[in-house]
């Protein structure tokens, strides 16, 4: 599922979520894919029971002061919905916060309305609880497309999810008649296990809608262009629109997000635009910048599908949106080496983000690394197999000890054609040393859970 603000964009501006969506679309917030405290010397137990906790016990889910219905598409696990209310970026002086208040205040100050208040409103207390509608339909993107699977997301039941990107909220802050808002809020995607990658990331949305008057107001002779023709839809436009509008459109969507990574990043930065696609905007771009001597991409945006304009009751505006994801900044700024340190509550880690001005350089001190333990896991596969399934299970019952899970080794039977897989566990806490009998308790558990939940035949 691109979106601007996750590192693989699954659909919506996923490209900056260090999470992995599909490079094909973009999710607000640019495509990119808890912790568990230490469970102790009880782990053999208490693993057990943790995700047997992942198996529906009832026919509600209860979620944030309401109750869900439970159907064939609830699939959100126990270990998911802790998670839920954290709201990391609205913890004062998490970097995740120092972010959203760095991006929050440069707005602020670049941009004034009319009554010298700030043109952008910003919304960060949102719920993450949508419709599938909100999440998919409002954005255009159709049934059938990929980023829909229960695979990717995590349903409550088939019409309510923890939302999948920011851009969730996009048609009905529009439609309330706002033009120009940031939205700020976590998000989740099923995805792979490393360094980057998170089930659960934060996401900045950004939108601008203009008028007629107020694209063409200080264009000379602007009086006499207009934002709409019945045209063709190209590589540079949508068919409703004029070259004209559009080409202001671009101009003031780079220059705005060139302000802000110039800000964020300092002076003399070197940009580059990639043109992509996302299913709301065209035409649609990435922004790399040139940091430290490698490319990175850092979010994505673009011109805003008029279809989406119209539906929300704006017809006679043309717009842009982007998004970003904000571990990914950070991760770069502060140079931060792993994402599960984000939800850590070791002082170690909070205590270096305690500075007097939001603006101030951090050059993250990391803590002491303790030595990992690998064990691998192979079983045979069963007829129906999802490897984000897996995935989910190993951190429902592992949370933040599993560092990285690499597939490792495919093997077809010869002759019964069965498939097998080998995966890769790294075992690591933040905080202390595991010790060889505490990973062997939590792998035989993940190997006993693969077997009972995903129906796989161990080779253990």
């Amino acid at each position: 599922m691109q979106s601007f603000g996750s590192i693989v964009m699954a659909i919506p501006w996923n490209s900056m979520r260090l999470v992995h969506y599909s490079k094909a679309v973009l999710s607000h917030g640019i495509q990119i894919r808890g912790i568990n405290r230490v469970f102790g010397h009880a782990w053999s137990r208490t693993i057990t029971s943790n995700f047997a906790a992942n198996t529906p016990t009832s026919n509600t889910v209860e979620l944030l002061g309401k109750a869900y219905p439970r159907d064939d598409y609830s699939n959100v696990t126990e270990k998911i919905l802790s998670k839920v209310g954290k709201n990391l970026h609205n913890q004062r002086y998490h970097p995740l916060w120092l972010m959203k208040e760095r991006i929050k205040d440069h707005f602020y100050k670049q941009y004034i309305g009319r009554f010298g208040t700030p043109l952008f409103s910003v919304y960060d207390d949102l719920s993450p609880v949508v419709t599938a509608e909100q999440n998919f339909d409002r954005l255009l993107i159709p049934q059938g497309h990929p980023s829909r699977m229960k695979g990717d997301n995590y349903y409550i039941n088939r019409t309510h999810m923890l939302r999948a990107h920011t851009s969730a909220h996009q048609w009905d802050l529009m439609h309330s008649g706002l033009d120009a808002f940031l939205v700020v809020g976590d998000v989740y995607r099923r995805d792979t296990i490393d360094s980057s990658h998170y089930p659960i990331f934060h996401q900045m949305e950004g939108l601008k809608l203009f008028s007629r008057h107020e694209l063409f107001s200080n264009i000379k002779d602007g009086e006499s262009l207009r934002l709409f023709e019945t045209g063709h839809r190209t590589a540079h436009k949508q068919d409703t629109h004029t070259m004209e509008a559009v080409k202001l459109v671009e101009f003031n969507l780079k220059q705005v997000l060139t302000k802000l990574v110039t800000h964020l990043f300092g002076g003399g930065l070197e940009i580059r635009w990639v043109d992509c696609y996302f299913p709301f905007t065209h035409p649609s771009f990435e922004m790399e910048i040139n940091f430290q001597g490698e490319w990175m991409e850092v979010l994505g945006c673009g011109v805003m599908e008029q279809q989406l304009v119209n539906s929300a009751g704006a017809e006679e505006k043309i717009g842009w949106a982007f998004g970003l994801g904000l571990e990914r900044l950070a991760m770069i700024l502060y140079d931060i080496p792993d994402i599960r340190l984000f939800w850590s509550e070791d002082e170690r880690f909070l205590k270096q983000f305690c500075v007097p001005h939001i603006d101030q350089k951090i050059q993250f001190q990391p803590l002491s690394k303790y030595p990992p333990l690998i064990n691998d896991i192979s079983f045979w596969l069963p007829s129906e197999y999802s490897e984000n399934d897996f995935y989910d299970l190993v951190r429902t019952i592992g949370g933040d000890l599993v560092e990285k899970v690499v597939l490792i080794d495919k093997f077809t039977h010869p002759k019964t054609k069965k498939v097998s897989h080998c995966y890769r566990i790294t075992y690591r806490h933040l905080e202390k040393t595991l010790t060889q009998t505490e990973v062997h308790h939590l792998h035989r558990a993940i190997e006993e859970s693969a077997v009972q939940e995903l129906g796989v035949q161990g080779r253990f």
